[in-house]
């Protein structure tokens, strides 16, 4: 059985291929030119040169294959070109899900996010089936993976076999860029978080998360869709975690949030004049606004999901950081 991955070199992307090579599948890898591929250094996998946009390659690549894993998305909480994270996550999306109909693929596994679904914000967590509208999505990462998520759904109506899965905060190594949590870890460990806002997350391993995206193609039934989580966590609770694991002081000032937003909206501004990365990204601060706690039961029940303890997990990422030369 061969099994087609795009996303390949990322964070998710990897784990999920050493989850598969581990079960002894083909895998093949759409990379893109240009691309970091240290996190696929040493492991039996097949290249394949191609790009969200190029339809054809994407038509070409899947030939012979009988699973697609989509994991690729443009996952920054700040660009300067959104039309650009549009065109890869709801139009890349849409052009790799016809491919994969096209060429008759027995199974479709698309990594969407939690991000996508409908969430109280109270600290009740939100489930699959919580109610949820393009109005309720914060910054353009959000309502991009939200239309993508939409057009997977069209699929499923056209007969493609597919199963989503909506990770919530993965955590542990091959964090390579890093993502906008695993940037928290770094700085936690670099000394260079000082306060925190009071907010919460759902905390996954990333090997656990991983594993939840094989478990969904063998045991996921078609256009459902399964929260990928473990344990919900305040930001705070995250911090007293990591000062266990490492022995540094966990940040003990609590910002309010109002003139944190207002500094975020100034910061953008300034951005969209200078072009460089914000440093306190609006989309961020307004998703701080809401505790992103989530209910992954369903997974648990009826994939399996592991649920490995979150302060092991932390403790893998901070390991790979340090190892790797992030701290």
């Amino acid at each position: 059985m061969k099994t087609f991955i795009t996303g390949a070199t990322g964070f998710i992307g990897a784990s999920i291929i050493r989850e598969l090579l581990k079960e002894g599948r083909q895998v093949r890898a759409l990379v893109r030119a240009g691309s970091d591929t240290s996190n696929l250094a040493g492991l039996e996998v097949e290249f394949w040169k191609g790009d969200l946009r190029d339809h054809d390659s994407l038509v070409n690549g899947l030939k012979g294959c009988d699973v697609l894993y989509h994991a690729a998305a443009d996952y920054r909480l700040w660009t300067r070109t959104p039309e650009d994270m549009y065109r890869i996550n709801v139009e890349g999306t849409a052009s790799v899900l016809e491919a994969a109909l096209k060429n008759g693929l027995s199974r479709v596994v698309y990594t969407s996010s939690v991000g996508t679904l409908g969430n109280p914000g109270n600290g009740t967590p939100g489930t699959e089936d919580t109610p949820v509208g393009l109005s309720d999505m914060v910054g353009h990462y959000k309502k991009s993976k939200f239309l993508a998520e939409r057009e997977a759904d069209k699929y499923v109506a056209k007969g493609l076999p597919l199963v989503i899965v909506n990770p919530s905060t993965p955590v542990g190594p091959l964090d390579i860029k890093p993502t906008p949590t695993g940037k928290i870890i770094v700085d936690f460990l670099n000394r260079k978080m000082p306060a925190y806002l009071d907010t919460g997350l759902n905390i996954i391993a990333v090997e656990d998360c991983a594993r939840g995206h094989l478990l969904a193609e063998k045991r996921g039934a078609v256009g459902s869709k399964y929260i990928l989580g473990n344990t919900n966590l305040t930001l705070c609770a995250i911090f007293k975690l990591l000062q266990e694991i490492t022995g540094l002081p966990a940040p003990k000032i609590k910002l309010p949030y109002a003139p944190i937003l207002m500094l975020a909206y100034i910061n953008e501004g300034l951005s969209k004049i200078t072009g460089r990365v914000p440093l306190i990204p609006l989309a961020g601060v307004q998703m701080a606004a809401k505790f992103m706690y989530f209910d992954s039961s369903r997974a648990v029940r009826e994939l399996g999901l592991p649920q490995t303890s979150i302060k092991e997990a932390l403790g893998r990422a901070v390991e790979w950081f340090r190892v790797n030369g992030y701290a």
